[in-house]
C-alpha cells in the first residue's frame, strides 16, 4: 500500500535541522563552544541517534504541519550535549520512546 510521501512541512524540518547539524549550529544556546561535528559524523551510530531523537518527539497535525520543530531540536541538542559533554545531564531525562531506534 503506498501511503504517499511525508508533508511539505515535514520534509522542511529535516532538512533544515540537517543544515543545522552538518554547520555546526544546532540549538546554538545550548551547544555555544561544543564542536560536536567529529563527534558525530565520525561513526554513524551517533549520528543515527541524533536523527532518531529528532524524529520521535517531532509532533504533526492530521494536515501535516509541523507543530514543535523547536522542542525536537532542543531534545536532539540535549542528548549532543550529553554525548560530547560528560557532565551535562538533560533535563528532563531522555524517555525511552525518544531514544529508539526504529526499523530494520
Amino acid at each position: 500500500m503506498l501511503v504517499g510521501q511525508l508533508p511539505v512541512d515535514v520534509r522542511a524540518s529535516f532538512r533544515l535541522f540537517a543544515f543545522y547539524l552538518a554547520n555546526g549550529t544546532v540549538d546554538v544556546d545550548l551547544l555555544d563552544g561544543i564542536d560536536y561535528r567529529p563527534a558525530l559524523f565520525q561513526f554513524g551510530s551517533s549520528l543515527e541517534q541524533v536523527f532518531a531523537i529528532y524524529c520521535n518527539v517531532l509532533q504533526v497535525d492530521a494536515k501535516g504541519t509541523v507543530l514543535n520543530e523547536g522542542d525536537a531540536q532542543y531534545r536532539a541538542a540535549q542528548w549532543i550535549r550529553a554525548h560530547c559533554d560528560q557532565s551535562y545531564r538533560a533535563e528532563p531525562p531522555f524517555e525511552a520512546w525518544e531514544t529508539e531506534l526504529h526499523g530494520p
